[in-house]
């Protein structure tokens, strides 16, 4: 069975793993129009690796990025050009990025109301136990 404490723990493990990827994605779409020279790598990317752990609960293992390659893309007026016109940008798609933080803010305030309802529940006990 499943304590208050328990709850609380995997919801704060859960709220932190889900700040991590609100703080990647904030990252990536104030870089998404970041160019740089060919000569140079793109902006990469980031993405958390979250895995469980054991006895309940998550934890970011790692921080992926994406190919530094990036697109070129053509910009002959950028001072940042090359010869042909070209500049190297990040192959990262906005309506994708948009959408994970959707998908990361609604689990992040499901973690927050699971924490609401596991205090909720012990001040309940507590309440119980001085009765």
């Amino acid at each position: 069975m499943m304590g208050a404490f328990d709850m609380l723990r995997i919801a704060g493990s859960s709220m932190g793993a889900h700040q991590t990827w609100l703080d990647t994605l904030a990252n990536n779409i104030a870089n998404i129009n970041t160019v740089t020279s060919t000569s140079q790598s793109a902006f990469q990317a980031q993405m958390p690796i979250v895995r469980a752990v054991p006895g309940g609960g998550v934890e970011v293992a790692g921080i992926a990025e994406s190919d530094p390659q990036g697109r070129l893309v053509s910009d002959p007026e950028n001072p940042l050009a090359d010869a042909d016109g070209y500049v190297r940008a990040p192959d990262t798609d906005l309506a994708s990025q948009m959408t994970q933080l959707v998908m990361a803010q609604r689990g992040f305030q499901a973690s927050v109301q699971v924490t609401k309802d596991a205090q909720d529940t012990y001040s309940a006990a507590l309440q119980i136990g001085r009765a």
